[in-house]
């Protein structure tokens, strides 16, 4: 049994997407919905950046979500189809967009909102810093007790989650978990609290904006982050959806139902290979591949008996 898997915000980068889009008609044609559907030369912002253009939570979330849609477009198309799907944050979109409760032309659209509304909620100041190496509830813990802002919002892996919040807050949580044991606090480069409380206003806007949205019932299950259990029906997806803008993600609880499930393989569509790492630590016995260019590409349907001359490559 195999499961797609998709990235959120964090894995772009210049040039993502780029050459499987030049490779494979398929992709390219991805690339040119997306365009469409919100006036926005997506390749180009792919391809040329800059990358403080491609960091502004507007542009990323559409551009992640095609580069994503895209890989998983030429692998569907060569035959690989999936048993079920999850994504991270945003990538929860393409897992919905796989599973065809959504379509990619409509995700594009709701997740360029999406984002804009969360920079809008985020106002300034704020700060997101990954910690290793210390325990869920003692991270957890360590945040309750700092004077200011500050909340774990991502339990990605055993020994790896993600705290957010005001930045002197997050600064002050950082020493005093690593005086706690963690082994690292690194700081990410997001300038926004997300899935904190804080990004209850922009929750509250993206509800109406769901609802407009056609969404039907998921052919397979996708595992929502807010929840970590599968959904299929609309109205459990649209709240799912609504709910995580604000609540944590919960991706080591989402990688251990899916392997519950008789999940065996994993396959990371899109760019990047975080989600591969965090699956390999969470469920060491599943097998898990990254595609995120002809390369990535070929060697997962090599390595799992398709063939890509299907796939629309070269045209």
């Amino acid at each position: 049994m195999i499961a797609f898997v998709f990235p959120g915000q964090g894995a772009q980068y210049v040039g993502m997407g780029v050459a499987l889009a030049e490779a494979s008609a398929t992709a390219r044609r991805v690339f040119d919905q997306a365009s469409a559907a919100i006036d926005l030369d997506v390749l180009a912002l792919c391809r040329d950046g800059p990358e403080e253009r491609l960091r502004e939570t507007e542009f990323t979330q559409p551009a992640i979500l095609t580069c994503s849609w895209a890989v998983a477009s030429v692998l569907v198309e060569a035959g690989l189809r999936p048993s079920a799907a999850a994504g991270l944050s945003l990538g929860e979109y393409t897992a919905l967009v796989a599973a065809g409760a959504l379509e990619f032309t409509d995700a594009v659209r709701v997740v360029r909102l999406r984002g804009r509304f969360m920079q809008e909620a985020a106002g300034g100041g704020a700060a997101m810093a990954a910690v290793m190496g210390l325990a869920a509830d003692r991270v957890a813990e360590v945040c309750r007790g700092v004077r200011g802002f500050v909340e774990a919002v991502n339990f990605n892996a055993p020994g790896q989650v993600v705290i957010a919040g005001d930045e002197p807050a997050v600064a002050d949580a950082a020493a005093r978990l690593r005086e706690a044991g963690a082994r690292r606090v690194v700081p990410l480069a997001v300038s926004a609290p997300f899935h904190t409380s804080r990004m209850q206003p922009a929750a509250a806007r993206l509800a109406p904006v769901l609802e407009a949205v056609a969404v039907r019932p998921a052919r397979i299950p996708v595992v929502a982050n807010v929840s970590a259990r599968p959904v299929r029906e609309p109205v459990e997806i649209r709240a799912a959806l609504v709910a995580q803008v604000a609540a944590p993600v919960r991706w080591e609880e989402t990688v251990r139902v899916l392997a519950a499930m008789g999940v065996r393989g994993m396959v990371e569509a899109g760019p990047g290979t975080t989600l591969a790492g965090l699956v390999r630590r969470t469920a060491p016995d599943v097998t898990v591949l990254s595609a995120g260019d002809p390369v990535g590409v070929d060697a997962v349907l090599a390595a799992l008996g398709q063939d890509r001359a299907r796939a629309g490559a070269g045209g």
